[in-house]
């Protein structure tokens, strides 16, 4: 038995070091020198001030914003996670039928199969801070009639915010709806 304990735990303790010492170190490192905000996110300031985090989604539920995408978590980050409900289960089919007459009641002329997906659905994460284009696109009507606003503006200004997939390829297009709001609220003033 000692033959075989003494070397487990060198082991182990090479183990804890490497792995949590030196990578945590290493990834922590890389984020501070690559990623925005020295990794700690980036914050959207309006008028000088913090109104949340680039990266990580807000409820909007008002007629006169985008909405975002639902989350199972309220936008909790710090308890980050998905439904883990399958797509045959009662219980969830009822929670995204709900969302679907929700939405169909706030845009009247949207037909149920015109809703993207992502506007009734939840996120992996729950947080996810974008939506897809089309998304955006299908809410212009209601915004627009809720601030006076002509649709060939709110189109411009959607497309002004689709961020393009990651090195052209990696990914989908998307819209940041924290920072399209901050700017349709610029645009209103």
């Amino acid at each position: 038995m000692k033959t075989n304990l003494f070397p487990a735990l060198k082991l182990t303790l090479i183990c804890i070091v490497v792995f949590v010492v030196l990578y945590a170190a290493l990834i922590g490192g890389a984020a501070y020198i690559i990623a925005p905000n020295h990794g700690r996110g980036e914050i959207i300031l309006k008028n000088g001030k913090p109104v949340g985090f680039a990266n990580v989604g807000q409820a909007f539920t008002k007629d006169n914003y985008f909405w975002s995408r639902p989350s199972a978590v309220n936008y909790n980050a710090a308890g980050s996670a998905g439904s883990n409900k399958g797509p045959s289960n009662q219980e969830y089919l009822q929670t995204v039928q709900a969302r679907i007459d929700t939405f169909l009641i706030h845009n009247p002329g949207v037909k149920k199969s015109e809703i993207p997906v992502d506007l009734v659905t939840a996120s992996g994460s729950g947080l996810d801070p974008h939506i897809s284009p089309q998304a955006a696109r299908i809410q212009i009507l209601r915004i627009a009639k809720s601030r006076n606003i002509d649709n060939g503006k709110l189109n411009a200004l959607v497309d002004s915010f689709i961020e393009k997939p990651l090195l052209g390829f990696m990914g989908t297009e998307r819209v940041n709806v924290l920072k399209l709001n901050i700017a349709l609220d610029e645009m209103t003033r």
